[in-house]
């Protein structure tokens, strides 16, 4: 009888994933697109596949919603085949979740896998125990905004964020421009013993962010746009809203009050 030896998969990313994204995030300082987070997320996923050829994408029937299909993917079995890297679930997130977390305990694999924020309530127990195992799954949420209403009231999230603010061991990440996605994204390819949480914006937002040289979504919270002097008010946003809170700011220097913005994507990691 042979002997079998169990390989353990180091988890550890592959040398010099970061440079793709780097070169795509400097054509975005110099731009300034203002992309709905969920395309920005679309291209930073371009951009990170390049780098990790172990992720491993999916969605539960709204990859064209939710963008997380990168260019350089193929869909698993759509040819008979078992050699794509990225999953159509149907509508079924409980399962899509169930299956990252499987592909994520195996190893060797960074599953992510996308909806809408609104129906996360269909996947919550799949979240809960990535978050209770200590494993590292991505879970894109996209269309959360309170500037959403094309879909009617079924589709707008409400108590959602809140909700998985309070699960232990789960980053809740809100970004709000496409740097800031970039970050967090970069945050959950890193850690390894934490699931991650990005909701992300149907409407497109202003790009805020002059530099990524330092990642200020790690602070979890951290000052965008800084008062002209001391600041009587400080103004405390996330995700879609900051870009409301920087014109907000601008309306309130010129009535003559120091405003200051902070921009608060991660909770978890500020507290």
């Amino acid at each position: 009888m042979h002997e079998i030896k169990r390989i353990e998969m180091d988890q550890k990313l592959p040398d010099g994933w970061e440079k793709p994204l780097h070169e795509f995030l400097d054509t975005i300082i110099k731009e300034k697109p203002g992309h709905a987070s969920r395309k920005s997320s679309e291209l930073v996923l371009n951009k990170l596949a390049e780098g990790i050829p172990e992720l491993v994408g999916g969605s539960a029937d709204l990859t064209g919603s939710n963008l997380t299909k990168a260019t350089s993917q193929q869909s698993w079995n759509m040819d008979g085949s078992n050699e794509g890297n990225y999953i159509h679930y149907g509508i079924r997130e409980h399962v899509m979740g169930a299956i990252m977390n499987g592909m994520a305990l195996h190893k060797g694999m960074i599953p992510y896998g996308g909806t809408f924020l609104m129906f996360s309530d269909y996947c919550r127990h799949a979240i809960r125990m990535s978050a209770l195992m200590k494993i590292r799954v991505v879970y894109v949420m996209t269309h959360d905004s309170i500037g959403l209403g094309e879909d009617g009231p079924t589709h707008q999230p409400i108590e959602h964020m809140a909700s998985f603010r309070a699960v232990p061991n789960l980053y809740t990440m809100r970004p709000c421009d496409t740097i800031e996605t970039a970050e967090c994204w970069k945050i959950s390819m890193e850690t390894t013993t934490t699931p991650s949480l990005i909701a992300l914006s149907r409407q497109g937002l202003p790009d805020l962010r002059d530099s990524y040289t330092e990642n200020k979504c790690a602070k979890g919270g951290y000052i965008i746009s800084e008062a002209s002097k001391k600041a009587e008010v400080t103004i405390m946003a996330t995700g879609s809203e900051v870009g409301i809170a920087v014109e907000t700011q601008k309306k309130l220097e010129e009535a003559g009050i120091p405003t200051a913005v902070v921009s608060m994507p991660i909770t978890e990691l500020f507290d």
